[in-house]
């Protein structure tokens, strides 16, 4: 066989392979519009994407609690998260020695690896055992009764704050390294502190990237099942929207989910397919704006 017809086929395959994998994306996007979309249809989409009751036996599927539950503890997750991720990148490539460094960086890969169960099973039986704790002493007088269990959005946000620490804190590290060393030179030479260097200087730089790792956890967090299952608390009622719904038990999409697709009957089963199409919104404009991020870096 000759040597550019061996080119040829391993283009093919190649080309072959980077279609099934767009086709693949088309396919599950257009199998869960053609699942979904009746149900937005039969009752509206007003009424259904903001529709405050979730209620399958009465045929009313109404989505905003878990819209809601959704948004507020992955925001919560990366107001955690992203600050400790990215001080972490921060700590490992301008002020850590290299042989704390060897050991910091795979427990962080390490991170990664664990299970969602098992993030789940310390949440229930640590995190959510402090979290009670407050809830029942200090805060008792403040909190409702159904407040008080423990299982809660501020307890599955630490849970997934934990989860996306890899994701953020990889990337920073990457975007920082990428820096210029003439930046942090130029900048040492005229006098600055190694401090004010690393947050006027170097990370301003890596802005782009450390944006994208904040994306990309946000991501993350959104498609998170198992561990949220076990600690959110699994009530499909929108949390108050004042301080005391980081206490609240709550529902979130890919939950809502889980949960309830096993023993679904047709038109409940679209209704789960309709909160599979929120769900997958949500991420193509995560990604979108993440490609539009590393295309606008990819320029400069």
């Amino acid at each position: 066989m000759s040597r550019i017809l061996e080119e040829k086929i391993v283009k093919t395959l190649l080309f072959i392979t980077a279609i099934t994998a767009v086709f693949s994306v088309l396919l599950i996007g257009v199998f869960i519009f053609i699942e979904g979309m009746p149900i937005f249809f039969k009752y509206g989409i007003v009424d259904v994407l903001f529709g405050t009751v979730w209620n399958p036996t009465n045929q009313v599927y109404g989505i905003w609690p878990m819209i809601v539950g959704t948004i507020y503890v992955t925001f919560v997750a990366i107001l955690i998260g992203a600050p400790m991720g990215v001080g972490v990148a921060v700590y490992l490539v301008e002020i850590a020695h290299q042989r704390i460094s060897r050991i910091i960086i795979p427990a962080v890969e390490l991170l990664a690896g664990i299970p969602s169960v098992v993030y789940g099973l310390f949440g229930m039986f640590a995190v959510r055992g402090v979290i009670s704790s407050l809830e029942r002493g200090p805060l008792a007088e403040y909190l409702p009764a159904n407040y008080q269990t423990g299982y809660s959005i501020l307890t599955a946000a630490i849970i997934l704050a934990v989860m996306i620490l890899p994701t953020i804190i990889n990337i920073s590290l990457d975007a920082l390294k990428a820096v210029p060393r003439e930046y942090k030179e130029g900048s040492l030479a005229l006098g600055v502190s190694h401090w004010q260097t690393i947050y006027k200087v170097l990370v301003p730089a890596a802005k782009s990237g450390i944006i994208t790792a904040v994306i990309l956890g946000v991501g993350r967090a959104l498609g998170e099942t198992m561990a949220v299952i076990m600690v959110i608390g699994n009530t499909p009622l929108v949390p108050a929207m004042d301080w005391t719904g980081l206490f609240a038990p709550a529902r979130s999409m890919t939950a809502n989910i889980a949960l309830e697709m096993g023993y679904a009957g047709p038109e409940h089963q679209q209704a789960l397919f309709a909160t599979g199409i929120v769900l997958f919104m949500f991420i193509i404009v995560l990604n979108s704006v993440t490609t539009l991020l590393v295309r606008r870096k990819a320029r400069k």
